[in-house]
């Protein structure tokens, strides 16, 4: 008896979206966009169009339909050119298809995304880190992509970055070092101690990260989580540039999110030997919340 083919399933549109419009060719990358020109060390994102150049001469730039061009030179290294790929590249494009980049790491509990923010150095993929310790594998690390378009819960992307962590996060996490993240970036990739997980998945809340003498989680009411959606990282920029909202506009809009986005702050001592305290304090938190 012959078998059925058997169907593949259909990716989730936002994952196909972004598999797609960020294809990457080598070429030449325009100087400017809409009419301004973009020099070493700046980005710029107008309209259907992002352009970036790196101080040492690499430039990328992002057209809707049109995929990723990298102009970089021939002696370029390629952890450079796929730190950015992966960063701001990746996020530009996000931001561009109505899709929202937020600053954060995440792990997985019960089939759901518990994202950790902060500012640079809060400790985001540190502690993501030490919860795979606790059994809660990576999802992302310092960007998530989420898809708020639809009624529903918020939905999370796969992440599309490896774990990295500076030398004090390896030894904090008890993670074992990898390679160096670049030539002059001494961040070392790390692998997750429970794994990760590649499935779009729906969000649970945001976790913001913030100093305190003892572990602490408290909500956040909803006329301060749009503050906290509107922070200083590039992501923040790029997903308000993409939208060419007014003000008022773009305050509605993070209201929406913001209501519908469950967000905790998460106080914590930075005393080293107390890390691990902190670790199992918010993993008991996370598992029960998942219930």
């Amino acid at each position: 008896m012959p078998q059925a083919a058997l169907a593949l399933a259909e990716p989730h549109p936002a994952v196909a979206l972004m598999a797609r419009e960020t294809r990457v060719r080598r070429g030449a990358a325009p100087r400017a966009i809409a009419g301004h020109e973009v020099g070493r060390d700046q980005f710029l994102l107008a309209g259907d169009a992002y352009l970036m150049r790196s101080a040492d001469g690499i430039a990328i730039h992002y057209r809707r339909g049109e995929g990723v061009t990298v102009d970089a030179p021939d002696d370029a290294d390629p952890r450079d050119l796929d730190l950015w790929l992966h960063g701001s590249v990746h996020a530009a494009v996000a931001a561009i298809n109505g899709l929202l980049p937020i600053h954060a790491s995440a792990v997985v509990s019960n089939g759901r995304v518990h994202a950790v923010s902060g500012p640079a150095g809060a400790g985001k993929s540190t502690l993501a880190a030490g919860l795979g310790n606790a059994g809660l594998p990576l999802f992302c690390d310092d960007t998530l992509i989420l898809d708020v378009s639809g009624e529903g819960p918020v939905e999370c992307l796969p992440g599309h970055k490896r774990l990295k962590l500076w030398p004090e996060g390896v030894a904090l996490a008890g993670a074992a070092a990898g390679q160096l993240v670049a030539r002059d970036y001494p961040k070392h990739f790390a692998e997750p101690a429970a794994g990760s997980v590649e499935a779009v998945l729906p969000l649970a809340e945001i976790v913001f990260l913030e100093p305190g003498e003892r572990p602490e989680l408290c909500p956040i009411a909803a006329g301060e989580r749009i503050a906290r959606l509107q922070d200083d990282h590039y992501t923040a920029k790029l997903f308000a540039q993409a939208g060419g909202l007014s003000r008022r506009e773009r305050f509605a809009q993070l209201a929406r999110i913001a209501a519908r986005v469950p967000m905790r702050r998460f106080a914590r001592p930075f005393d080293p030997a107390r890390f691990g305290e902190g670790c199992r304090f918010v993993a008991t938190a996370i598992r029960g919340a998942a219930r």
